[in-house]
């Protein structure tokens, strides 16, 4: 009777789990948002899962920011235990749990949600994955350096908090809506090193690091920036990941930079604090790296 009901409230408000059932003896987790088809989470939770033995079923879901709600409440009583939010849902995520980390608290924004006690909790893992595959990688060092960041979404507010914590010269955030990187800055007032700038500004001298957290390679698109934010000496650096490089790190490159990097790093590394949060198990995460980027080229 109660599956039925909620086949009921799903083909209503959330399509995409109107003939979902899940796996009898699996333990059932899940990642949301619009677009999803391109998600590789399934695959690194999956191949985390066969590190450890565990049997799980983890699947993608087409969610948009107003069924996520219903869809959180249909999840939680097909006994999900876990679920990863992605764009555009992240910030809507952080305001319908009834408790939040201290990560996801600063940033405004969640990625990952779970239920304790019947009440729903979130967090972020974005700037842990993003420092530590930045760290892990020696793409870029942080402490001491000039930052840009770009955009001032939930992807971005997602990471300034790890970011701080590494000790930048400076964190410099610029959106085309500079209103909303005032307000992103805003919720870390004693943080004197976090600035914003505006789309129109020339810099002085090219950054240490930049770091596309905008969708604009979704859309095959470059952020508004001038390019003197990119020099010899950039490591560029896009959260968002695909066959070949991005459209921002391709031109990045053409500006003369020539460390670059996507987000598949960071995916997985996020993923990662996700796993343990849920099953208490700490994976491996070197050879998901591998196995994902083999899974890209072929």
């Amino acid at each position: 009777m109660l599956r039925d009901t909620l086949r009921l409230m799903a083909l209503a408000t959330v399509p995409a789990l109107a003939s979902f059932k899940p796996l009898s003896g699996a333990t059932f987790c899940c990642v949301l948002g619009s677009p999803i088809a391109h998600s590789k989470s399934p695959l690194i939770h999956r191949l985390f899962a066969e590190q450890s033995g565990l049997r799980l079923q983890y699947e993608r879901f087409e969610v948009k920011p107003a069924e996520l709600g219903q869809a959180l409440a249909v999840l939680h009583a097909l006994g999900c235990l876990g679920v990863n939010v992605t764009i555009p849902l992240k910030e809507e995520a952080r305001r319908l749990a009834t408790h939040a980390t201290p990560q996801a608290e600063l940033a405004g924004a969640a990625n990952t949600l779970w239920w304790a006690r019947a009440r729903l909790q979130c967090g972020n893992t974005d700037g842990l994955g993003l420092v530590n595959d930045l760290l892990i990688s020696r793409f870029a060092a942080l402490e001491g350096s000039r930052i840009l960041l770009l955009g001032a979404g939930g992807a971005a507010a997602g990471v300034i908090p790890a970011l701080l914590e590494t000790h930048p010269q400076e964190l410099v955030v610029l959106n085309r809506t500079p209103a909303r990187a005032q307000i992103l800055v805003a919720r870390h007032p004693t943080k004197r090193c976090l600035k914003v700038a505006v789309p129109e500004t020339t810099f002085v001298r090219p950054f240490d690091l930049v770091i596309n957290a905008t969708s604009s390679s979704l859309n095959a698109t470059v952020p508004v920036v001038d390019p003197s934010a990119i020099g010899s000496q950039t490591a560029c650096y896009d959260m968002f990941y695909g066959v070949g490089e991005t459209t921002f790190l391709r031109w990045g490159r053409a500006l003369g930079a020539t460390r670059c990097r996507d987000g598949l790093g960071m995916l997985i590394e996020q993923a990662a604090v996700a796993f343990y949060q849920w099953h208490k198990r700490k994976p491996e995460t070197p050879p998901v790296f591998l196995a994902l980027g083999r899974s890209l080229i072929g």
